[in-house]
């Protein structure tokens, strides 16, 4: 099975949708099918031996939906291309209406205007927006008819042909006939035909903003890259690079792909990528993401992800598949479009027999039934779910907080438990040198160079976090002559004839180093839950160093931002009792497991879901990926393992604790405004509908509402952008 997005074009409203759905899943090798009408996409999951790419793209067609492979048209984002072509329409429906608009203006004022008035003028400027310019409306029509899935042109198309055709029998075939003119609705129609054309235009022009985030990212890649090749610098398409080769940014240049830098020194802002705003430094040894801007200096790098595989082609693909999945919420609505427009044709049919039979009233009941079809809106209803989760996704992507799924936004809002993992969750996942206490007439300084050196050679994680202290304080490290490592205890080392050792308290006192001083100290800090590396030179104890993994420096905060919201948090660590109850006092954390096995924490993981309770789960490493995959919400912190990242629903792109209290606050506000948009999109058609079948709107005033509906949704959804101000940056 393989899944591919395609790019539609002719979808009006939430009936469209169902219609190709319910069209794509007939296909034989059609697993599931998921349309997106702010997106104007449909997200196809297939078997390749039993469908081809283009069947897809020809059953779409045949529905009657222009259709493409996502990507193979450069229309610059949802809704630009059809905002385009709508302008166009709509200017020469304007200036073809205008006239027919001034005779009812001329005539609800009694004002004497020549020509505007006579029926055979109406009819020249009514008929080509009837037939040409809503042309749209019919072709949508058939195929909605053809497919047993009616939808909004349905409405509209029967409305404005029962008006324009009742002008024409009335003022043009009654006085043919002999008889008197009656009344003329050839401006209703022509203007329910523009004002439908300038609501399609204004929201086709908001559902592009909707998606500014999304094409922001997809933008950010640059379109070239410098190689370095036998030395010479050669310029080349971005997807001609391959792992392995050296790439060269210059100041102010985007970096192309993901990679580890060689050569240079500067300073990258990953804001983009990762929501953080201060410029990261980079050297020798460093990874580089794509899409950053390196800010001075120039760097060379070696090439290690590229196309598909770099981070941010990872989450250009999530933000889409988050947009393109659909959150229980909107199931609700795709079945209620389902029955709309059924509902609202019966509805009109009635309306106009009760105004004929009862009142006795045609007219009245025409423009009635008429006003019923036209102020009917399905389009609000398909609009609702997705244009929210597109603005949220696009908010989360820019803060660093990447949503794999629609689902997750919706069970987020009720979660009342985190569960986080304590290495590279709460702590920075690396060891780190947190107290250096000279003895023996030494200082920090000289303890801290001696211990350099001594480890300078080890591989041990210890030994690595000693010498990047020590090289951070001096800015270099001599090296030892001899080098001896003891796995498990210590190392030793010979400079210019001295002995350095360094290691535990029993490899010391092996060696003849009296200790005894010391333990009282070792023992305190141990109690902390850190460990302490003992150093001597020439048999005498020159100090201690004590390395830990440190409390990142946002976690207290995160954990307060947390149960700020009600949330229960619960620290799970494979650590000893001693040091999980340290780093748990540290992140201002009562409630913690140690001791935990990897094997344990999805099963602590469900028995915290007991009784229905929703559980958030947040980790980085390989064995978090069960407990991910078990919470309610997976979310893996992004300096993690990918295993971690892909068994989640949210990947928190630096590992920001605090960002998990932003995604739930951004999951809230979303869902609510998805309430806000059904709520209004429902609130308008039972008001509205009823309103008109009791002849109290005209079909002009009825056209303007339903133009609006869906622009009112889109904006709504828009207003999500002002929560943006409240996250940190």
């Amino acid at each position: 099975m393989i899944t591919e997005r395609y790019d539609i074009q002719g979808m009006s409203c939430a009936a469209c949708v169902a219609r190709i759905e319910r069209g794509l899943k007939k296909v034989e090798g059609v697993a599931e099918v998921s349309v997106n009408l702010a997106m104007e996409t449909a997200t196809v999951t297939f078997d390749e031996a039993l469908v081809r790419d283009g069947d897809i793209v020809g059953s779409i067609k045949r529905l009657g939906y222009g259709a493409s492979h996502a990507g193979a048209e450069d229309g610059g984002g949802p809704g630009t291309g059809e905002a385009r072509r709508l302008r166009i329409l709509l200017a020469v429906s304007i200036a073809l209406s205008a006239p027919l608009f001034i005779s009812m203006i001329a005539m609800v004022l009694s004002l004497p205007v020549p020509l505007v008035h006579d029926p055979l003028f109406q009819l020249l400027f009514a008929t080509p927006v009837q037939f040409a310019i809503g042309f749209r409306f019919y072709r949508n029509a058939w195929h909605g008819l053809r497919n047993l899935a009616p939808g909004m042109d349905l409405l509209v198309a029967l409305g404005t042909t029962a008006a324009y055709c009742y002008s024409l029998y009335n003022g043009v075939l009654r006085p043919l006939a002999g008889l008197p003119a009656g009344h003329l609705y050839f401006e209703s129609s022509v203007t329910i035909i523009t004002l439908v054309l300038l609501g399609k235009y204004l929201e086709a022009r908001a559902r592009g903003k909707t998606s500014e985030a999304v094409r922001r990212l997809m933008g950010l890649s640059p379109k070239t890259a410098t190689l370095l090749r036998d030395g010479a610098e050669t310029e080349v398409p971005i997807e001609a690079i391959r792992p392995g080769d050296t790439v060269l940014v210059r100041p102010g240049e985007r970096i192309p792909v993901d990679g580890t830098v060689l050569r240079g020194a500067s300073a990258v802002d990953e804001s983009i990528i990762t929501g953080e705003s201060i410029p990261v430094e980079k050297g020798p040894g460093t990874g580089v993401t794509g899409g950053t801007v390196n800010a001075h200096g120039s760097l060379t790098f070696r090439a290690e992800r590229v196309g598909r595989d770099t981070v941010l082609a990872r989450i250009v693909e999530a933000v889409n598949r988050a947009v393109a999945s659909k959150p229980p919420i909107q199931r609700f609505a795709d079945r209620a479009a389902g029955f709309f427009v059924p509902v609202i044709l019966l509805v009109a049919a009635v309306t106009f027999a009760l105004w004929t039979l009862v009142a006795g009233d045609p007219a009245a009941g025409l423009v009635s039934a008429v006003a019923v079809l036209v102020i009917a809106c399905p389009c609000a209803l398909g609009l609702a779910t997705p244009t929210a989760v597109m603005v949220s996704t696009g908010i989360g992507a820019g803060m660093g907080i990447l949503v794999r799924n629609g689902d997750s936004l919706e069970t987020a809002r009720a979660a009342t438990v985190a569960v986080l993992d304590k290495t590279g969750t709460i702590t920075e996942g690396r060891p780190a040198v947190v107290d250096t206490i000279p003895l023996g007439g030494f200082t920090d300084g000289e303890l801290l160079a001696l211990a350099g050196t001594a480890e300078k050679n080890s591989e041990h994680p210890l030994g690595r976090a000693i010498c990047e202290a020590a090289f951070s304080r001096h800015g270099s490290l001599q090296s030892p002559d001899h080098f001896e490592a003891f796995p498990g205890m210590g190392v030793r080392a010979l400079r210019g004839g001295r002995e350095l050792l360094a290691g535990t308290a029993d490899f010391m006192r092996d060696r003849s180093v009296a200790t005894g001083d010391a333990s009282g100290r070792i023992a305190a800090l141990e109690g902390e839950g850190k460990t302490c590396i003992l150093v001597a030179r020439d048999g005498i104890l020159a100090g201690i160093i004590a390395v830990a993994d440190t409390v990142k420096a946002t976690a207290p905060e995160g954990v307060r931002l947390l149960r700020g919201r009600g949330v229960r948090v619960v620290m799970i660590t494979g650590d000893n009792e001693r040091v999980a109850s340290s780093i748990a006092s540290q992140a201002g954390i009562d409630e913690f497991h140690a001791d935990v096995l990897p094997a344990r924490k999805a099963d602590l993981v469900a028995g915290l879901q007991a009784g229905g309770t929703i559980v958030a789960m947040a980790g980085d490493g390989v064995n978090d990926a069960p407990a991910l995959a078990r919470a309610d919400i997976g979310i893996a912190m992004g300096t993690g393992a990918d295993i971690a990242i892909e068994s989640s629903d949210i990947t928190i792109l630096n590992g920001d604790l605090r960002r998990i209290a932003d995604f739930l606050d951004l999951s809230h506000r979303t869902i609510w405004k998805i309430r806000q948009n059904f709520f209004w999109a429902f609130v308008y058609n039972m008001v509205g509908v009823p309103v008109a079948a009791a002849g109290l709107l005209s079909p002009v005033v009825a056209g303007a509402a339903m133009a609006m509906s869906s622009v009112s949704v889109v904006t709504n959804s828009l207003l999500l952008k002002r929560a943006r101000r409240r996250y940190r940056r």
